[in-house]
């Protein structure tokens, strides 16, 4: 006797909720030029998701897990809350990277120190 436990709807229902490949591309196109947009790295990115790690294979599973669990709405809300969260973050004082401040130029500082510290 055949299973029919499994019916085609479900089947379909199910088919439908992974990411086809070109999907996945575009997704991936957009969220580069979001985050570039937005000032933000994958690392804050994978900190808003609580993914874990900064790859981009790893945050768009984890991306590809919400709209498999509740749909491309789920996935956009997502999406909006976190821009929503990093808008208030950025409004908030001592926050961010104020004009003219240079991240890299502290790492040069930090990486001079230690050189110096091995001469001693």
């Amino acid at each position: 006797m055949p299973d029919h436990s499994s019916s085609p709807v479900s089947t379909a229902s199910a088919s439908d909720a992974s990411l086809s490949s070109d999907q996945l591309e575009n997704l991936q196109a957009f969220l580069k030029d979001w985050l570039r947009h937005q000032g933000r790295t994958q690392a804050d990115l994978r900190l808003a998701l609580r993914a874990e790690s900064i790859r981009m294979p790893v945050l768009l599973d984890t991306l590809q897990q919400l709209h498999a669990q509740g749909g491309l709405s789920a996935l956009a809300d997502r999406l909006c809350g976190i821009e929503e969260l990093w808008q208030r973050e950025e409004g908030e004082p001592g926050h961010g990277i104020e004009f003219g401040d240079d991240p890299l130029g502290q790492l040069d500082l930090l990486l001079e120190e230690i050189r110096q510290d091995r001469r001693i």
